[in-house]
């Protein structure tokens, strides 16, 4: 009797304990779920800040005790970064739509805001690294890649499709051809620039003028063609397209090694100062230039330089419909009360300028639309800015120099221009900043040595780019550099434009729009210490940064040993390995007390088994 009860009791606390283990297991399962090893969906943890220890799991660690280089963070237990999910090969975490529908945010279509930036609270944000697509090879190098590219790179044909009448591309066994056609020009780029500069009377046919152009937007740019012929011309465009039903346009441009980037004239103002621009450029763009009082070519406006020309190959010049004549007239009628003048006309291209002076602005009648901007209205403000309906009036001496007092291209590069006095920068500053950045430049090359060829490199970034002397150091290299200012430090992207570089302003706390592997090298200037002064997370930059470098690209950190020291412990989860680390020593552009450190750092190729399975 008594064994029956013991065999009983034995039963219960057996059962007792599979119903523990299975809700144990059940546990386990749904938290490891939550921790986001998915990543398709929006919603699993995000990194921490600073030494919080995202990666030990931690929810609790507390964030103000821990900073990088610190004894304390050594304490952390890191873990390997997982892979995101195929589908996310192409992912840009501000311009993705999924967010916007999974977020419900009310958008207007009409005004393109669904094109805009809208990104991830940081509890939304992914904790992956970004797969390469199944197939990926390491791009053609420059200057094959402007006509060419691998198809398993973009595998997106829809265009060579839809625009078969066009010439923007034709799909060629494993690759992707640009025969340099597009919408108004099927007959090649080259063609229709050199008829620009005809039209202009230009010696040579040559767009560049002599120098006095350099550089200029091409808005709605398709896959880059107009942009990637100009270069020969010693002309850099920043072409620029929305990520709309077109969507690989830009990723095509970049692939390439043609200076592109994600953007849409919508509601915000476009990222750079005012006076960018020489020429801006529209074929066939689609874009309603006459809606809202004339908002989006007001702000084409604002970033021309005085004389600036505006390039319009559309219908509307040329057709003699109702409906093309009536935008026509309204077009014609705003841009005359805006003093801008046809320079030319011929056949289906209109080519208005832009007055060299204030001269006409104060000659139009009282109440005249559109209005002069207040004079508190800083038209170089551009991040996260609304557009205004208003004409930015030139600054004094503009007015005094008759134009932009710019000198030509190539002299532009190293030539202090008038826009340094807004920073209380002389001359003098101006130069030595170059002078440094020379010899710095040279020495990164000395530490590459043994990694890069005359080709290796095509897109680089300057993540924190102040008056441009890095970029302005490449000049005799066979690359571009897209040149970042910070949005909370001094508005310098001015500087860089008138040097005749090109960039952007950017908040490094944010991703950058742009999409996964289009910069073979990012340079890194302080912008480490930078972001873990603002309180922003280090670890989601690392991800990002590894986002828009493309596979074998390269990462130089220039940032206080302790810095570089805390981005070392996460090389090895990257799939990074380093280059080469040495102290840099000091300089005159050094203002504290610790010298910098030099880590050379180069991103390895890696494939997900999906990956692995389509080469073989």
């Amino acid at each position: 009797m008594m064994r029956g009860r013991a065999d009983e009791n034995q039963k219960k606390r057996l059962v007792t304990l599979i119903l523990t283990l299975v809700i144990f297991c059940g546990f386990l399962y749904v938290y490891s779920r939550k921790d986001g090893s998915s990543a398709l969906e929006y919603g699993s943890k995000s990194l921490k800040k600073i030494g919080s220890s995202y990666w030990s799991g931690d929810d609790d660690a507390d964030e103000s005790s821990f900073k990088p280089g610190e004894d304390g963070e050594d304490a952390v237990m890191l873990k390997s970064i997982p892979v995101c999910d195929d589908r996310l090969s192409e992912l840009i975490p501000c311009l993705d739509r999924n967010l916007i529908y999974q977020t419900r945010l009310k958008l207007d279509l009409s005004l393109m805001e669904h094109y805009e930036r809208h990104c991830p609270l940081p509890e939304r944000r992914y904790n992956c690294l970004i797969p390469p697509p199944p197939g990926y090879k390491i791009p053609i190098k420059w200057p094959i890649s402007r006509d060419e590219v691998w198809k398993a790179n973009i595998p997106h044909t829809h265009l060579a499709t839809e625009k078969s009448d066009q010439n923007w591309m034709t799909v060629k066994g494993e690759k992707i051809s640009f025969p340099g056609g597009g919408t108004h020009f099927h007959y090649g780029a080259d063609k229709y620039i050199a008829s620009i500069a005809n039209m202009l009377n230009f010696p040579n046919n040559n767009l560049n003028n002599k120098g006095s152009i350099r550089t200029v937007l091409d808005v709605g740019c398709g896959v880059a063609s107009f942009g990637g012929y100009l270069l020969s011309s010693e002309i850099i465009a920043m072409s620029l397209a929305p990520n709309d039903v077109h969507q690989n346009q830009i990723q095509f441009a970049l692939e390439r090694g043609i200076p592109a980037y994600l953007g849409v004239l919508g509601t915000k103002r476009l990222p750079w100062p005012s006076r960018s621009f020489e020429l801006a450029h529209c074929s066939r763009c689609r874009i309603d230039w006459i809606q809202r009082d004339g908002i989006l070519l007001l702000e084409l406006d604002r970033l021309l330089r005085p004389g600036g020309y505006f390039v319009y190959s559309s219908p509307e010049a040329y057709a003699q419909d109702e409906e093309d004549l009536r935008i026509w007239k309204e077009m014609s009628g705003l841009v005359e009360r805006m003093c801008w003048k046809i320079a030319a006309k011929r056949n289906q291209t209109v080519i208005w300028v832009k007055p060299l002076t204030n001269d006409c602005y104060m000659e139009r009648e009282p109440g005249t639309q559109p209005p002069l901007c207040r004079s508190d209205n800083d038209p170089d403000a551009v991040w996260d800015m609304h557009m205004e309906a208003c004409i930015t009036p030139y600054a004094e001496y503009n007015q005094r120099g008759r134009g932009s007092s710019l000198a030509p291209w190539p002299a532009r590069l190293i030539t202090p221009p008038p826009r340094l006095a807004d920073f209380g920068y002389s001359n003098e500053m101006f130069e030595k900043d170059t002078e440094v950045w020379q010899q710095r430049v040279e020495n990164y090359w000395t530490l590459l040595s043994s990694k890069i060829k005359s080709d290796t490199l095509r897109n680089l970034m300057d993540m924190k780019a102040n008056i441009g002397s890095f970029a302005a150091a490449l000049k005799y290299k066979d690359v571009w550099v897209m040149n970042v200012v910070p949005k909370d430090g001094p508005n310098t992207l001015k500087i860089v434009y008138d040097r005749g570089l090109i960039g952007t302003v950017h908040d490094w706390c944010e991703a950058f729009s742009t999409y996964p592997r289009t910069y073979d090298l990012l340079h890194a200037w302080t912008v480490f210490s930078d972001i873990g002064r603002k309180g922003c997370s280090v670890e989601d930059l690392l991800i990002e940064m590894d986002r828009i470098l493309r596979p074998k690209g390269f990462v130089i950190v220039r940032d206080k040993r302790s810095v570089v020291e805390f981005i070392k412990k996460y090389l090895q989860m990257l799939h990074w390995e380093a280059v080469a680390t040495t102290d840099a020593g000091r300089d005159v552009l050094q203002d504290d007390g610790e010298d910098d450190t030099v880590l050379m750092i180069q991103k390895k190729m890696w494939l997900t088994s999906e990956s692995l399975r389509e080469l073989e």
